[in-house]
């Protein structure tokens, strides 16, 4: 029976019987699934305060199970990057664990690529996918098989929906990404993945609460820096959250995307199942894959 450890860097937890629901549901998945200490320390906004989060990333790397999967995101890993163990997390990774998370976990996941090279892996987390109550949706059946699939090194590929017009596309490259926001957040710092690391890769790309012209600006930011052209291939997933507002006049979230397709000659792909939503797929941050587009099917693997 594979360990899993339940731990949180990042934000604080509000409804702890959510980390109680989600660990039933792990074990019915066949996880050996054991709760950090600190998984609902509250400190302010976040799960304790900055040492007792840092410790809490410290023991699971010396425990080394073999899935640590984040309680929740929120905000609180970009406080901790310039002091976390990051050769003993990647020792981790040589040892097996593999560190799951989406949303604020992507600061963890860049700068461990960053620092070491160590792939992670981008997928559902404690709180809002496997505690997510019945009467609020649930736990969607593809998320958790995926999840347990690719913990258990079974999954090699995805599939999703995408727009027309990519059909025939063959593109290989290194697969990394994240939450928009967070990536953004990291450029110009030691947490960024140098351009040699990630040059001709997939990129996939996520974020919530975010308003289309901010995500505009944020995707303009990163073909600005250079980061865009750089890559095979762009892939959207959702962007969940946000309130149109009077002075959008019409400007949605198709507009973004027009205009980044406009301004780059790189493949921009929407409908990866990725974010801030139930159903979301268990991707590597840091493994070469292949994405093909078979009319509007795709698919990526590893």
């Amino acid at each position: 029976m594979p360990s899993l450890t339940l731990f949180n860097p990042s934000g604080v937890v509000l409804q702890p019987p959510r980390v109680r629901l989600a660990t039933r549901r792990l074990q019915g998945l066949g996880f050996d699934v054991s709760v950090d200490d600190s998984a609902l320390a509250r400190a302010k906004r976040f799960a304790g305060d900055d040492d007792t989060r840092l410790a809490a990333v410290d023991r699971v790397a010396k425990a080394a199970p073999d899935v640590a999967l984040a309680v929740r995101g929120g905000y609180g890993l970009s406080r901790l990057l310039p002091r976390l163990p990051w050769k003993r997390i990647a020792s981790s990774v040589d040892r097996g664990t593999r560190w799951v998370g989406h949303s604020d976990f992507t600061a963890l996941q860049c700068g461990l690529f960053a620092t070491t090279g160590a792939a992670s892996w981008s997928g559902p987390m404690g709180t809002d996918q496997f505690g997510c109550p019945d009467d609020e949706g649930g736990l969607d059946e593809v998320t958790a098989d995926c999840f347990a699939e690719a913990m258990r090194g079974e999954l090699e590929a995805v599939g999703f929906h995408t727009d027309p017009g990519q059909d025939g596309l063959d593109r290989r490259g290194l697969i990394w990404g994240g939450n928009l926001a967070m990536l953004c957040s990291l450029l110009g710092t030691p947490w960024f993945p140098r351009g040699e690391q990630v040059k001709g890769g997939l990129l996939y790309l996520e974020d919530v609460n975010e308003r289309p012209f901010r995500i505009e600006r944020m995707l303009l930011q990163l073909l600005h820096a250079g980061v865009l052209g750089q890559q095979r291939a762009v892939l959207l997933g959702h962007f969940t959250n946000f309130k149109p507002s009077p002075a959008d006049r019409g400007y949605r979230l198709t507009d973004a995307i027009n205009h980044l397709r406009a301004a780059t000659r790189v493949p921009v792909l929407t409908g990866l199942p990725m974010g801030h939503v139930p159903l979301i797929v268990t991707l590597p941050f840091g493994r070469p894959g292949r994405l093909l587009v078979d009319g509007r099917q795709a698919l990526l693997g590893w």
